[in-house]
């Protein structure tokens, strides 16, 4: 084999090799930023439950404009994209729901993590990594 050869074959090896990094580095993104995804639709589902018991009235098994009472049905509570079980928070007029998730966050240490602040109107999402 020649120099140029031997070169060409060093120089494939190398964009190989950064190829590689770079795929790796997306895919690794990609998982953390589709977790995070799963986590607010999970919470948004668990909302838009909290909601409907605000407004049911107590003859029907709601809360009567209260969150008082409202708890997270057990089949849902932990779901295949979550390390462990979403944590609630229930007070009168607001619920708090805190989801962990599977994958690494953005501070390459800790899961992934979102929380979820439910009123009567509006559902307010804090991605926290």
């Amino acid at each position: 084999m020649g120099q140029q050869q031997l070169l060409l074959v060093v120089l494939g090896v190398i964009i190989v090799g950064i190829a590689i990094v770079v795929g790796i580095n997306v895919f690794v993104s990609s998982a953390a930023s589709s977790n995070r995804d799963a986590l607010v639709t999970s919470l948004s589902t668990l909302g838009s439950m909290a909601q409907e018991f605000y407004r049911r009235p107590t003859a029907l098994g709601g809360g009567s404009s209260t969150f008082t009472g409202w708890a997270i049905p057990t089949s849902l509570s932990q779901t295949a994209n979550m390390s462990a079980a979403v944590t609630p928070t229930v007070a009168a007029q607001t619920i708090t729901l805190v989801a962990v998730g599977t994958e690494t966050g953005n501070d390459g240490t800790t899961k992934t993590k979102v929380t979820m602040t439910i009123t009567q109107n509006q559902l307010t999402t804090a991605i926290n990594n």
